[in-house]
């Protein structure tokens, strides 16, 4: 688990890094011109961060349930982490993996619980009345949350909290 823990920051910041220059030169080129390939980079550049924070929850069960011996590794992260008072980590981490399973599933019960308390969330969901996050941005994608930088790194740092609450129980 040292692996990930460590490298999960580090390589979103970069990843993070490499598509901001990215969706930059894209603006830039923006300027003058109103090329399709520009404006379909900005949605790859939004598409890959939500790639991003789905890949890092999905590698991130796959290592809970190794480290843990179990089959549900983030159920049994959570009971881990409510032992340890842990509260509102344990409630940010399960915020988190109910919006990367609206990001792979779409709606529905993870939808439905986040929307009940979108107001108190780090991060944006569309409400079902809700056609856009920011109408007019031409680099928004459709998803039902907000995939920006600061819910990625949200992402990663959530993961490293609950990494290392799990080693100490180790």
């Amino acid at each position: 688990m040292h692996e990930f823990n460590e490298l999960v920051q580090r390589s979103t910041a970069f990843s993070l890094s490499a598509l901001d220059e990215a969706q930059q030169r894209t603006v830039d080129a923006l300027q003058t011109s109103a090329a399709t390939t520009l404006v379909k980079t900005l949605q790859m550049v939004q598409l890959q961060k939500a790639i991003s924070a789905v890949g890092m929850f999905s590698m991130f069960d796959a290592i809970l349930q190794d480290q843990l011996q179990c089959k549900d590794g983030f159920k049994e992260a959570g009971k881990l982490l409510e032992s340890q008072g842990e509260i509102e980590l344990k409630e940010n981490f399960s915020n988190l993996q109910l919006a990367v399973n609206v990001l792979k599933h779409g709606k529905g019960r993870s939808y439905n619980d986040l929307v009940e308390k979108a107001a108190t969330l780090p991060f944006r969901v569309k409400l079902p009345d809700e056609y856009f996050f920011n109408e007019g941005d031409v680099s928004e994608i459709s998803t039902l949350v907000e995939v920006d930088d600061a819910f990625v790194l949200l992402c990663a740092e959530v993961i490293h909290a609950v990494s290392v609450a799990v080693q100490r129980n180790s």
